[in-house]
């Protein structure tokens, strides 16, 4: 027996969320209606919803990724001072 699938309804094997519109959820999506009030669909604010907070997470990841950078060069920087000598590189000894 064929089975005819539509864009709408195609077979998959990833998960499948179900969400209703209610509590929170319907909060936030009033929320998004406020923002972007020529989007009359509910799901395709959620959708913004989550693009928007995926640029949010994405931003916070690359700022914590700075910091921990920013902290490993701190460190390294503070150990290179107890392995070279400064004064000894800027003099001909370094090079004897």
């Amino acid at each position: 027996m064929y089975r005819c699938y539509t864009a709408r309804h195609v077979p998959t094997t990833r998960p499948r969320y179900t969400l209703t519109d209610v509590g929170e959820l319907a909060e936030m999506l009033d929320v998004a209606q406020r923002r972007w009030p020529d989007e009359p669909r509910r799901q395709d604010l959620l959708v913004r919803l989550v693009a928007l907070g995926r640029s949010v997470v994405e931003r916070e990841l690359a700022e914590h990724d700075e910091t921990v950078r920013q902290a490993r060069q701190a460190e390294a920087l503070q150990r290179l001072s107890a392995l070279v000598d400064p004064e000894v590189l800027l003099s001909d000894a370094a090079w004897r």
